[in-house]
C-alpha cells in the first residue's frame, strides 16, 4: 500500500494542520515571512484509552470486597482496586517494553499495594489470608 503526503496509514488519527492549534507567526508578520503552519508537519492526535480501572469495572471492585454499604476505603478495597491497576498495568508494559515512565508508576503503585498489606498482616493475619486468597496475590 503506497501512501501519499499528508495520508496516514491508521485511520482512527485524526490530523489537523498546524494552524488549527497555533495561530502564531514567525518573524514580523509585515515582512512577508511565512507563517510557521506552512513549515511544520501536521499534529496528529490519537486516541488515548485510560489507565485506571473503567468506570464499570470500579464499582464492581468496590461492591465485591466491601464490608458493609458505604464501605469504599478500607484496606481490602484498596487493595483491590490496586490489583486492578497493576494487572491493567503489567499488560500495558508486555506490549510497550519500553515505557519506563509507566514502570515507575506501576512500582510506585506496587509498594502502596504493599504497604496496605502489611498493614493488614501486622493487625489481622487472618484477614490479610483471606484477602490474598482472594486476589491471588504471591506473597
Amino acid at each position: 500500500m503506497s501512501l501519499r503526503p499528508g495520508q496516514f496509514s491508521q485511520p482512527q488519527n485524526e490530523v489537523l494542520p498546524f494552524s488549527a492549534c497555533y495561530d502564531s507567526y514567525v518573524g514580523n508578520p509585515g515582512s512577508g515571512s511565512s507563517p510557521i503552519w506552512a513549515l511544520a508537519k501536521p499534529l496528529i492526535l490519537r486516541s488515548v484509552r485510560s489507565m485506571s480501572a473503567t468506570s464499570e469495572a470500579k464499582p464492581a471492585i468496590i461492591a465485591t470486597h466491601q464490608k458493609h454499604d458505604t464501605d469504599t476505603g478500607s484496606p481490602e478495597v484498596q487493595i483491590a482496586l490496586l490489583t486492578d491497576r497493576i494487572t491493567r498495568l503489567t499488560e500495558h508494559l508486555r506490549a510497550h517494553k519500553h515505557d519506563h515512565h509507566t514502570r515507575r508508576g506501576l512500582m510506585k503503585i506496587i509498594g502502596k499495594r504493599r504497604r496496605l498489606l502489611d498493614y493488614v498482616r501486622e493487625n489481622d493475619v487472618e484477614r490479610y489470608r483471606t484477602i490474598i486468597a482472594e486476589l491471588g496475590i504471591r506473597r
